[in-house]
């Protein structure tokens, strides 16, 4: 696991404002720039190339560019709000990580500042006739980079905020936590068993969720201290002043106490990074919302239950050897339980979707999927919620021929 500075930093490089700053720091220094490239420029291509006609692309630029970065700051918000209401809250997150539309949007404002500033160094006579040569050249790059941007942004918005395309948002960074999660099952550590008699525990300061945690740094300190540390949360987790969240065999001060906080990162909300349950969480609000009775969108459903098979299948494969290896010896950490996976997709699906024949079918088939694909781990999880599902879809009302139908589909993939 990566340090609690580096979590820090990839965070803040996903925030919409940084790209845009950085683009808007590019375009400055491009448009300042053609002074001092100015000198290299002969003076007999200076008074060929017709330069004299960049203000007016300049002019061009500036007044075109920011009602286009308006209404692309506009429909991006329309976006996030139908996300919101017809997807899930939870999906916003990712939509606002979209590089597709940072892109669109930092090119669009960073190309309004370029213009800007040319123009003024172009009425203050801060080129000079070589350097006006130079400017010339980088608009008409800066046109060209904002043609093709235009053009990959109307692609763009086509699929922004639609329920497909979150899905599949949702279902990458599932993924890709839950395959970290697969390479590191412990966060690199052993697996949890309980702390000694006599081991001190060290309580929490802050109220929130656990977003990331320093196992490397934990380790470290606890192979100079001569400890070992028995983690009582992990990202994902829910915690409060006064909550355990790891246990320490020997004495600890104050100061021990204050290094093994400082390797957990609690935030006010749970992040996708390091909390694969999230993801899953996520895809299986996506169904819950389609099956409510004010958007009843069974499609919607049975497309979530076909992504959750293919989340959880990157699970059920893994490599069941990198755990008898630990990068940290010194940490004893919970792992993911196939239980707790099974229960935060399929149980609220399977509980909004108890009446729809077509939902419970489609359950029916990806847990016996995922019972197979997972052998031994998967399958008896697998089927207590295909029990569970075909006792919902009776106590729903629904007629014995559907049931029937259910329980057969129970079988078959």
């Amino acid at each position: 696991m990566f340090s609690n500075g580096y979590f820090h930093l990839k965070v803040l490089s996903r925030r919409p404002w940084i790209r845009v700053a950085l683009f808007c720091f590019a375009a400055v220094v491009a448009a300042l720039a053609a002074s001092a490239l100015g000198p290299f420029i002969p003076s007999s291509i200076a008074s060929s190339i017709g330069s004299e006609a960049v203000d007016q692309i300049l002019s061009i630029l500036a007044t075109s560019m920011l009602p286009v970065a308006t209404f692309s700051l506009s429909t991006m918000v329309q976006a996030y709000g139908s996300a919101t209401s017809n997807v899930t809250p939870r999906a916003v997150p990712l939509l606002l990580q979209d590089t597709r539309a940072q892109t669109a949007l930092a090119s669009f404002i960073g190309a309004f500042l370029y213009s800007v500033v040319g123009l003024i160094a172009l009425k203050t006579d801060y080129y000079g006739q070589q350097g006006r040569v130079v400017v010339f050249a980088v608009t008409l790059v800066v046109m060209v980079l904002v043609v093709a941007t235009l053009i990959r942004w109307i692609d763009t918005l086509s699929e922004l905020g639609r329920v497909g395309t979150t899905i599949d948002l949702i279902e990458a960074a599932a993924g890709e936590a839950l395959k970290r999660r697969a390479e590191m099952p412990y966060l690199g550590g052993r697996p949890w068993r309980p702390a000694p008699a006599g081991s001190e525990g060290v309580a929490s300061r802050e109220t929130g969720y656990v977003q990331h945690v320093d196992t490397r740094s934990l380790d470290a300190w606890a192979e100079k201290k001569g400890v070992e540390i028995h983690l009582a949360v992990v990202p994902g987790s829910f915690v409060h002043g006064g909550c355990p969240i790891a246990e320490v065999t020997g004495s600890l001060d104050e100061d021990d106490h204050a290094i093994v906080r400082r390797a957990f990162v609690v935030g006010d909300r749970r992040v996708y990074e390091n909390d694969p349950r999230f993801g899953i969480i996520a895809l299986s609000e996506v169904a819950s919302r389609a099956l409510s009775p004010a958007v009843n969108d069974p499609g919607t459903a049975i497309d979530v239950i076909g992504t959750l098979v293919r989340v959880l299948e990157i699970w059920a494969t893994r490599d069941r050897s990198i755990a008898e290896e630990p990068d940290f010896p010194r940490l004893y950490v919970l792992g993911l339980t196939v239980e707790d996976l099974f229960e935060d997709g399929f149980t609220p699906i399977a509980r909004d979707g108890a009446g729809l024949v077509e939902v419970g079918i489609r359950l029916q088939k990806a847990l016996a999927a995922l019972g197979r694909i997972g052998g031994p781990d998967f399958a008896p999880t697998a089927e207590r919620h295909a029990s569970l599902a075909i006792k919902r879809a009776q106590a729903s009302g629904m007629i014995s021929e559907d049931v029937e139908a259910i329980t057969a589909a129970a079988g078959r993939s």
